[in-house]
């Protein structure tokens, strides 16, 4: 069975979803936070019956976190659609990996400490690759995949960092990149000092805006300064081959040292 056109959220740490826009396929690639594993490509093969109804002219979203760092997600995508267009949202991958870790804390609250699980071998300076918080900020290596079926003139990168600071410029961006006339703007956001990031709202009437639940927003555990330091100095080449990749610096760099400060809150 064909699927309809959808748009995928690819999260590698935080949502994903799917859109459609008449016969356009659109894809969401998250990188910001961790959730769920949903396949959208299961959801496909089983039928258009599990996604909602769309009307000519409607976007329909299905959102799924772990797209971006499961390896046959591109093929499959690709073979579903291969016009699909792909927004991908990534944030510094030291701050993605205390988030990663602060989500799963507070469900397993006996697990090691982030600084143990962060290392091989501290004492040597050994860092463990293969602990998914930090392998998943490997950027450049789970975009290779996605590069080898789709060209970049299919991808818009979001920096999860303006789209705390400035999230209406951001969505501006995201509107123009689908064709879609600007009616998400700066009237439908309001900041929530509490939680730390922007909540929604709409502005033709007074109603509450509405804010992520209460496990989105925790403070991140303080993490040693020389563990955040040596992340930082270990992320560094595979980031800059990640903006040389995208065609966009994200400048994540200049936030080193503020990264080594105090407590932040989390956007998981």
């Amino acid at each position: 069975m064909r699927a309809s056109p959808q748009i995928s959220l690819l999260q590698s740490g935080v949502a994903g979803g799917a859109w459609r826009v008449g016969g356009m396929v659109v894809v969401v690639v998250v990188v910001v936070v961790v959730v769920v594993v949903v396949v959208v490509v299961v959801v496909v093969e089983r039928g258009g019956d599990l996604m909602p109804s769309t009307l000519e002219g409607q976007i329909t979203m299905e959102k799924t976190p772990s797209y971006f760092v499961t390896n046959h997600a591109p093929k499959r995508i690709h073979t579903m659609a291969r016009d699909i267009k792909l927004i991908i949202v990534v944030r510094n991958p030291v701050t993605r990996a205390i988030s990663d870790y602060t989500q799963t804390l507070s469900k397993k609250p006996e697990i090691p400490t982030f600084e143990v699980l962060a290392f091989k071998n501290r004492t040597l300076g050994l860092i463990d690759a293969s602990w998914s918080a930090l392998r998943i900020g490997i950027y450049a290596l789970h975009l290779e995949s996605w590069m080898q079926y789709f060209p970049l003139a299919q991808m818009h990168f979001v920096s999860g960092e303006r789209l705390i600071v400035d999230p209406a410029g951001e969505m501006a961006k995201v509107q123009d990149f689908l064709g879609l006339k600007r009616i998400v703007t700066d009237k439908h956001f309001y900041f929530n000092k509490t939680k730390g990031f922007p909540c929604l709202k709409k502005p033709e009437d007074s109603s509450t805006p509405r804010c992520l639940g209460k496990s989105k927003g925790r403070t991140h555990p303080r993490i040693d300064p020389d563990v955040i330091r040596r992340l930082h100095k270990f992320f560094k080449p595979f980031n800059m081959m990640f903006y040389q990749m995208s065609g966009q610096n994200f400048e994540w760099e200049l936030g080193e040292a503020a990264a080594a400060g105090a407590p932040r809150s989390s956007q998981d």
